[in-house]
């Protein structure tokens, strides 16, 4: 049986490699890395034409929204936020774009960090703009900083990983508001959500934090499965 293509969000941005500096499509080598050890096939998908995102969906067998900047706030309708670097808006305009042709289809479908805010706005959910100033401390921002979260079991997330983790991932938004069909199911010791699931989709998770790092690969694992079917 042929291994399925699991496409991957990616950065366009300047690059130097020799004595060149050039726009080039970039990516962190765990996603390829973790998708290949899971079984499936790596396939970047760079942010660039709207017009070949149905021939993505249909020729996918699964999709990665990766992590990255955070999202523009205007576009769930908040003020701009200036602590946060600066929008990328090619590729807010193309993942929100997949996102939503993903879950039309019932693609199989891991959002990761960015990539789960990214869901929840084309869902039509909502963010913080900048969390510390709701939580009134820092413990979510600070990197190599690990916290434990607590996973609803019945869900798939809950299945795939279990009840508990302990993750890192520094972020300075969460949801706020979850999209139509999203259910959280993973919080933090402050109740900021972790994790959301689309409901009545055939694989439709988001989390906060990394799983395509270290050695636990479950999760790409658990989407790779639900993208042979």
């Amino acid at each position: 049986m042929p291994r399925p293509l699991i496409g991957i969000t990616a950065y366009l941005e300047a690059a130097r490699w020799g004595t060149w500096v050039r726009e080039a499509v970039l990516s962190p080598p765990s996603y390829a890395r973790a998708v290949e050890k899971a079984g499936g096939l790596p396939v970047l998908l760079p942010p660039l034409n709207l017009g070949g995102i149905n021939d993505y969906v249909s020729g996918l067998s699964g999709v990665i929204l990766a992590g990255g900047g955070e999202l523009d706030a205007t576009l769930y309708g908040a003020a701009s936020e200036d602590r946060v670097e600066a929008p990328q808006p090619h590729r807010d305009r193309f993942e929100l774009a997949l996102a939503r042709a993903a879950v039309q289809a019932d693609l199989p479908l891991l959002a990761v960090g960015r990539g789960m805010h990214v869901l929840n706005v084309a869902q039509g959910g909502a963010l913080i703009p900048w969390l510390p100033e709701v939580v009134n401390h820092d413990r979510h921002a600070a990197a190599g900083r690990t916290h434990v979260i607590q996973i609803s079991v019945s869900s798939k997330l809950g299945k795939a990983v279990g009840d508990r983790a302990e993750v890192t991932a520094p972020h300075h938004q969460a949801v706020k508001r979850l999209g139509t069909n999203l259910l959280a199911v993973a919080w933090a010791d402050d109740q900021i959500v972790e994790g959301i699931e689309l409901q009545g989709h055939r694989f439709g998770i988001g989390v906060q934090w990394n799983p395509e790092r270290g050695e636990d690969n479950r999760l790409v694992e658990a989407l790779v499965a639900a993208a042979r079917h």
